[in-house]
C-alpha cells in the first residue's frame, strides 16, 4: 500500500455505530462506497471469537475494495487468514506483540501497522529490519473520548515533527475532524484515521464522503 493510497482510514467502534442503529457492517459498507480504502476493525470489548467473526464479516463485505486490518489482535488476524478471509494484516500498539514477530508470522506481503507517538517510539522502529512495519499511526492529534487513556495530544505541529522524522507513511489519528484534514495532509500525513467523525454520524456514508472530499481536495 503506497502512502498516496491511504487517504481516509476508518477505525470501527461498535458503541458509536450503534448510536444511530447502523451497526459496524453498515457503516463500513457506506464508508467504502464513499471512497474509504482502509478499514481497521477495532472492538476492545470483544472476545477473540467475536472479533474474528466481525473481522471476517467486514472482510467479506468489502472484498477487494478496501484493505482490512485488525486492531491489536494478531491471533485473530492469523485465524481469519487461515479461514480464507481477505484480512490484510494487523495494527499494533506499543504494548502488543512485537512488530518483528507479527511480520515473521504473517509473511512479507501482509500489512503491519504500528502506533508511534514519541521520538523514542520512532527510534525503536528505525532499529527494526527494513520492511518490518508498513505504516505508523501517530496521535492523538486532539483529545478524544474514543481512547480515554491516550497520551498527551500532539496537535498538528507535533504530528508534523514525527512525520518529518521518518520515511514511513504516517496516519494521523485521535480526534481528527473534517477541518483538520488539509492541515494534516500539508503536515506530511499519508492518511487520516477517523473514528467518531464517521462511526457516530447520523449518515455515515455522507460523513465519509466529506472526509474523502476534504482529503482529495487538499491535494489539488
Amino acid at each position: 500500500m503506497s502512502a498516496a493510497s491511504i487517504g481516509v482510514y476508518l477505525v470501527t467502534d461498535p458503541d458509536l455505530t450503534d448510536r444511530h442503529g447502523h451497526g459496524v457492517l453498515a457503516v463500513v459498507r457506506a464508508a467504502v462506497a464513499a471512497g474509504v480504502r482502509t478499514v481497521q476493525v477495532r472492538d476492545k470489548a470483544a472476545s477473540a471469537r467475536e472479533l474474528l467473526a466481525l473481522s471476517a464479516a467486514v472482510a467479506d463485505a468489502v472484498g477487494d475494495r478496501a484493505l482490512v486490518v485488525v486492531d491489536d489482535r494478531l491471533d485473530v488476524v492469523l485465524a481469519a487468514r487461515h479461514a480464507g478471509h481477505r484480512v490484510a494484516g494487523v495494527h499494533l500498539g506499543q504494548s502488543d506483540v512485537p512488530a518483528e514477530a507479527a511480520r515473521a508470522l504473517l509473511g512479507p506481503d501482509a500489512h503491519v501497522g504500528l502506533t508511534a507517538n514519541t521520538p523514542e517510539h520512532l527510534a525503536a522502529v528505525h532499529r527494526l529490519p527494513r520492511g518490518t512495519v508498513d505504516l505508523l499511526g501517530v496521535g492523538v492529534v486532539h483529545p478524544t473520548t474514543t481512547k480515554p487513556d491516550h497520551p498527551p495530544a500532539l496537535g498538528v505541529a507535533g504530528f508534523a515533527r514525527i512525520a518529518a522524522a521518518t520515511d514511513l507513511p504516517c496516519v494521523a489519528i485521535g480526534g481528527v475532524g473534517l477541518d483538520d484534514v488539509p492541515a494534516l495532509r500539508a503536515a506530511g500525513a499519508a492518511g487520516v484515521a477517523v473514528v467518531s467523525g464517521i462511526c457516530a454520524a447520523p449518515e455515515p456514508g455522507v460523513a465519509a464522503a466529506g472526509f474523502v472530499d476534504a482529503w482529495t481536495g487538499s491535494a489539488r
